[in-house]
């Protein structure tokens, strides 16, 4: 170990770079994950046959894209197990690894016009691929930069994580409007759509090489030198002694799905929709709220190692709430307030860094890698899968439900915090716990 983890000392330039390294592979494999979604319509006219049905051609796309997140869970929890057992560096490397070499290969596939039926069989499988590298990404990132930096920051490097995995779809998002005004549709149809995919695996190899340089974790080291590292299934200890964690976990993890879900990805869409807004006019609203996010993430992670989660996590939700009824109504009243009103509303969902803030603090070491992943994959699987079609549901009959939505999850959100800081009094071994129950 390079050097102590104690709460009191600051970062150090090993912090930094570990912080770095950590949050540049979780954008790039956030930007291999999303870059799908992007060029959908693309990918749909190309692996699927030509005399296919519109509806049921768009219908198979996005089968294919939630294929990546029904993976999420088993991925997860699979690479968390092996992860608590072995160590957080061996799989935080493997699933860089596992996430790029499937978005290299997407963007050499055959098309249907090539291969037929085999071409959209080899996308299921690499997208099924990048679900489960992504299971384990986002989980094992969040524990082990909380691992390596001082107990009274780990605020602050879940937060610059956070912002790290919102900048890929930041990255995605640009990428998709540098391709289509570089590219006319039939050029996009014919070759450039392979270029997201085929930068995003290379720069995804190029990130696992620079993480061989990252350590194992002060946390995870201290555990096997003291006592060993336990051989019951991590899970199983989880699932056994652990319930309020997870259920506390996955409530917030609801409630993250709902701020990235419908505030995030599903608005452009449905603005486009619901006043007749032209996709360029809300993609550039999109990337500034994107851009906000990952800004805000970082601002937030530091409010967390100063007031702790209740305080911060309770406030910053009130101003999710008003930020995304401004969005809405503020947007029906003037559509000039769009840009404006949608980068405000970017910058209340970067209180989701309270998410992995409480969760990495709300399990042991010898199973903290396996409770942050279940807990999270199972209710991003659940919650992710089922929040688009609940809204598109709901909008029929109110046209603003989609901001109702994310209320309502926003006030169970405040619940579930409430609900751990009632816990205060039961001890939780590092990273910190104090100040994430305060």
């Amino acid at each position: 170990m390079d050097h102590p983890r104690s709460a009191a000392r600051s970062l150090t330039r090993q912090d930094a770079r570990t912080l770095f390294l950590a949050s540049l592979g979780g954008a790039l494999e956030f930007y291999d994950f999303i870059i799908f979604v992007f060029f959908a319509n693309a990918i749909g006219q190309l692996f699927f046959p030509a005399d296919m049905p519109e509806w049921l051609r768009q219908l198979q796309t996005f089968g294919l894209f939630a294929a990546g997140y029904l993976a999420r869970p088993l991925g997860g929890v699979v690479m968390a197990h092996f992860g608590d057992l072995f160590g957080r560096k061996k799989v935080f490397t493997l699933s860089v690894f596992l996430m790029a070499v499937p978005t290299l290969i997407m963007g050499l596939l055959p098309t249907y016009a090539t291969i037929g039926a085999a071409a959209p069989v080899l996308l299921l499988v690499m997208r099924m691929l990048q679900g489960a590298a992504i299971g384990g990404e986002a989980p094992g990132a969040w524990v082990f930069v909380a691992e390596h930096v001082p107990a009274r920051r780990v605020g602050i490097a879940c937060g610059m994580l956070t912002g790290g995995l919102t900048g890929g779809i930041l990255l995605g998002s640009l990428m998709a409007t540098a391709i289509n005004t570089a590219y006319g549709p039939a050029e996009v149809l014919d070759f450039a759509w392979r270029i997201p995919f085929l930068t995003g695996g290379v720069f995804g190899l190029m990130a696992m090489y620079l993480r061989r340089w990252l350590h194992e974790t002060p946390v995870f080291e201290a555990m096997r030198e003291r006592a060993g590292v336990a051989r019951e299934m991590p899970l199983k200890a989880v699932l056994r002694g652990e319930g309020p964690s997870v259920a506390i976990s996955m409530l917030l993890t609801w409630m993250l799905t709902a701020a990235i879900v419908v505030v995030i990805l599903m608005t452009p869409a449905l603005f486009q929709k619901m006043h007749g807004l032209a996709p360029a006019v809300t993609l550039r609203a999109n990337v500034a709220a994107t851009a906000a996010l990952t800004a805000a993430a970082v601002i937030y992670g530091a409010l967390l190692d100063r007031f702790g989660a209740l305080r911060t996590g309770l406030a910053g939700s009130l101003f999710l709430i008003a930020a995304t009824y401004a969005l809405y109504f503020g947007t029906e009243a003037e559509v000039a307030n769009l840009l404006p009103l949608y980068a405000l509303a970017g910058a209340a969902i970067g209180m989701i860094t309270v998410v992995p803030y409480v969760m990495v603090h709300a399990f042991p070491p010898a199973t903290r890698f396996t409770g942050v992943s279940f807990s999270y994959n199972l209710a991003y699987a659940v919650f992710g899968g089922i929040t688009p079609l609940l809204v598109s549901l709901l909008m029929a009959s109110n046209r603003h439900a989609a901001a109702h939505y994310v209320v309502a999850v926003v006030v169970v959100g405040m619940g579930a915090l409430a609900w751990n800081a009632s816990r205060a009094a039961r001890p939780v071994a590092e990273p910190g716990a104090s100040p994430a129950l305060r």
